[in-house]
């Protein structure tokens, strides 16, 4: 099976604080890639109410659907790489095989058929290795909404504490509650996500 435990940390940015970031942390402005993150969910939420989250992402020429579970180290992502057309078919609610998803959903007691699409997020990333990490700024596009968002990758969880704290008090920037990229989608689409 597909897994991994991801290990992140994420601070949401004004746009002066972006910019900011832009410009001070070795960033490559000229390598900005956009990608899109299509959303699913069911009728009722029963993935939100489980602490989950199911989107499709392109990579360069790979399509990748992955599921994010909450894990005592982070999030246990669990992925099935998808083609076109099974991507489109999971767009007009036929969602097509994806045995490692399917399974996980089995067995939280979901079925597999009730996974509707329901919207999109585009996202402007620049990435960057920094002190034994990965650091990421992002500006993210849904629903008439933009917002910014400074995330960085570890391996280990301390040290990317560590790093990642060290940037927000060099460049004076005020932890803030941060959800999820899918809960602030959500948020714009339905009051009781």
């Amino acid at each position: 099976m597909s897994q991994e435990i991801e290990i992140e940390f994420k601070n949401l940015l004004t746009q002066t604080e972006y910019e900011l970031l832009t410009e001070e942390l070795p960033f490559d402005t000229d390598h900005r890639f956009t990608q899109t993150n299509y959303y699913f969910e069911t009728e009722e939420f029963d993935l939100k109410e489980r602490g989950c989250a199911l989107r499709i992402r392109k990579k360069k020429d790979s399509w990748t659907a992955t599921l994010k579970e909450p894990h005592v180290d982070g999030l246990l992502e669990t992925h099935d790489t998808l083609t076109e057309e099974e991507v489109r078919a999971w767009m007009n609610d036929v969602p097509s095989p994806a045995p490692n998803i399917e399974l996980r959903l089995q067995n939280m007691g979901l079925s597999f058929s009730e996974v509707q699409f329901k919207g999109a997020l585009i996202t402007e990333r620049m990435e960057v290795p920094y002190k034994d990490t990965l650091l990421v700024l992002d500006r993210s596009h849904y629903n008439q909404q933009t917002d910014y968002e400074l995330e960085l990758e570890a391996k280990e969880k301390e040290h990317g504490e560590r790093v990642f704290n060290e940037i927000l008090n060099q460049y004076s920037i005020p932890k803030r509650e941060t959800p999820n990229k899918i809960q602030r989608f959500f948020s714009t689409v339905s009051k009781s996500y």
